[in-house]
């Protein structure tokens, strides 16, 4: 079957809000056989959408099931361009390597590469992250900002805050932004970024924004040696949460802060993700690749770095390492 016309079809199910889409219609919009629409829709049956066949009326489209197929995304997008590109896979070993190859071809601006279940997913410095099938949010996204190469790890704060606004628009929950790449809520960590690059030495071709967020995990779907540390945004507030609604809210909000950045820089997004930091003001342990830094975090400069206060007094301008919120 013809994955375009199934979305379509799908698309015009959900947007439909309960009205009968006649099934003559939509075999003559989509140039195909009343049969082949009949196909389409058991389909979407064995997926797991409720149709009811209303008799010389159509379909209605009478539940759905939680999934992230694009249909069910473009149903909550407010967006020029982030979204309207979805590439769908239910099982995927990592949505990075794909979002890769997409960009070096003509993916435009806002692709985006998502799947139900990652087998092989990772988190910064290569770590493994547990993607648990139909539960979370798995995705890359593909942005071509006019930016030089060092602007683009503010891109991992940019997007920080768009999911932490993205959850508490779709959750009523609140989630902290740990610098520089992971969201906690109740101390926990739900999400975590990965920004990683294609580019020349004076210009970026594209990032690619790897956004891993824990939605609706039970303890038990967290290996044993995590559980500890992690949590899901169903775990805190007791409530499945639509994840299809939840990715359409981070690209909403994606889009409209690379813009800003783009336009005017860091600074206006600086304010909002102090707001929703947990790190400031703390007293934290930096660990780096070659040395550790223990100190107070006085906040981020406009760039992004980390400015942490030495009890010496001397003040060090951290651009990436692991941190530890010291008790």
């Amino acid at each position: 079957m013809n994955p375009i016309i199934k979305n379509e079809i799908t698309k015009r199910l959900l947007f439909a809000n309960g009205q009968p889409i006649s099934g003559q219609q939509l075999a003559d919009d989509f140039s195909i056989s009343r049969t082949a629409i009949w196909k389409h829709i058991k389909e979407l049956e064995d997926e797991g959408y409720g149709i009811e066949t209303i008799k010389k009326k159509g379909y209605v489209l009478t539940s759905s099931p939680d999934s992230l197929q694009p249909a069910k995304i473009e149903q909550h997008l407010k967006t020029e361009r982030f979204g309207h590109n979805i590439h769908y896979h239910v099982v995927c070993a990592s949505t990075q390597p794909i979002a890769h190859q997409l960009a070096q071809g003509e993916a435009p601006d806002g692709t985006v590469v998502l799947c139900e279940e990652q087998t092989a997913g990772k988190g910064r410095l290569a770590r493994a992250w547990t993607s648990t099938q139909g539960k979370g949010i798995w995705m890359s996204v593909v942005i071509r900002p006019e930016i030089p190469p060092t602007k683009a790890p503010q891109f991992t704060l940019l997007a920080a805050v768009a999911v932490a606004r993205a959850i508490e628009e779709v959750a009523d929950v609140r989630a902290e932004i740990k610098w520089p790449n992971d969201l906690l809520i109740n101390g926990k960590k739900c999400t975590g970024i990965l920004t990683e690059l294609q580019a020349d030495v004076d210009r970026v071709h594209a990032i690619i924004l790897g956004i891993g967020v824990n939605v609706n995990q039970q303890q038990s779907d967290f290996p044993e040696e995590i559980q500890s540390i992690a949590t899901s945004i169903q775990m805190i507030t007791g409530q499945p949460v639509d994840r299809a609604k939840l990715v359409a809210h981070i690209l909403n909000h994606l889009e409209v802060y690379s813009d800003m950045y783009v336009k005017h820089g860091f600074a206006p997004l600086k304010i909002l993700w102090e707001s929703y930091s947990c790190t400031l003001g703390k007293r934290i342990k930096a660990i780096m690749i070659h040395q550790q830094i223990v100190g107070t975090a006085l906040g981020i400069t406009d760039e992004g770095v980390l400015q942490i206060k030495t009890d010496d007094g001397e003040i060090h301008g951290v651009y990436s390492a692991d941190i530890e919120i010291q008790k």
